[in-house]
């Protein structure tokens, strides 16, 4: 019975990295980070020199966003470590619960905001709407440039898409200030601010959902949602040489890596060179399906269909 363990395996001179080039997202987190810093600045001292409730709330929101993308960042350098005798797989888990710690920081200011906006509607502020329309505009443009940099890498890792995701999210937000801002200047209906913060909330409890969901589902070692089972069964069932294959594991490592387990049953006429070569050309393959780590045990058909009967049937 030919066993094999852990095997960080590295074809050399051959990557199907699905990892995001690391310079271009740095720069793109760097330069996010430093803009919106900014822009929150400027909206809290605009938003309490003219009390308005939206533009606050939006740049509580903002702040948030900084927090994630400095958090975001955090995780991509995390998921890069090395492994030690404590962790074996490095750090690497960090950027699982960094976007899991994201989501749940998202829901909590929505909470605040909507609660400030339900008692400003049976008490609204008077407020310049012009000043909230062209402080908006300015944050259509940031977080326009900060979202596109990371538009490119946002299927790659789930910390990127989250930075993407928010930073989108903000992009709409501030239109909807833009235009909340000229109804305002025009009709004096100063009630549309605390509506306009109601309405951001709705957008970033959409927009944080499935980032909620996909990272609790990775913090519980469940399939990664850029994993296909079936696929991988399929693939490996197909190779030549291969009986039958159980005890199937995929999980997340990272953001970023999926590792997986299994057993396969192989013909009993093998030499030790082919089964070997049989398990290269699958760890290959699964390469293909998004699977960086994987770890493969084999035993012959006799053992299966004898002593592994159960093994077999699982």
């Amino acid at each position: 019975m030919a066993h094999e363990h852990k095997d960080h395996h590295s074809h050399a001179g051959h990557s199907h990295s699905h990892v995001p080039e690391i310079t271009s997202i740095n720069k793109a987190f760097i330069v996010g980070i430093v803009l919106n810093l900014a822009y929150v600045i400027v909206q809290v001292i605009i938003g309490l020199e003219i009390n308005s409730l939206s533009l606050l709330s939006d740049a509580g929101h903002n702040f948030l966003d900084v927090a994630g993308l400095a958090l975001a960042m955090v995780a991509f350098k995390l998921s890069k470590s090395k492994s030690t005798d404590k962790y074996t797989y490095g750090f690497k888990k960090s950027s699982i619960l960094i976007s899991l710690l994201n989501a749940v920081i998202l829901l909590v200011s929505i909470g605040a905001i909507g609660y400030e906006a339900i008692f400003r509607f049976s008490n609204p502020q008077p407020l310049p709407g012009k000043i909230i329309s062209i402080i908006a505009a300015i944050g259509i443009v940031i977080n326009g440039v900060s979202a596109f940099m990371f538009f490119r890498d946002r299927e790659k890792d789930i910390n990127v898409k989250a930075a993407f995701l928010h930073l989108a999210a903000d992009a709409l937000v501030s239109l909807g200030l833009v235009a909340g801002g000229i109804v305002i200047y025009y009709t004096n209906w100063y009630w549309i601010d605390p509506l306009l913060s109601i309405i951001i909330c709705l957008v970033i409890i959409a927009s944080t959902w499935s980032l909620l969901r996909d990272s609790l589902r990775l913090s519980l070692d469940g399939v990664p949602n850029n994993t296909d089972l079936h696929k991988i069964k399929e693939a490996v069932l197909k190779t030549a040489g291969v009986k039958d294959f159980h005890h199937l594991h995929v999980w997340a490592i990272s953001t970023t890596q999926n590792a997986l387990t299994g057993h396969i049953v192989i013909a009993n006429e093998l030499s030790n060179a082919q089964v070997s070569e049989l398990k290269h050309t699958i760890k290959h393959k699964l390469e293909h399906l998004n699977i960086q780590h994987a770890t493969l045990e084999t035993e012959t058909d006799i053992c299966a269909e004898d002593v592994c009967g159960e093994a077999h049937h699982h």
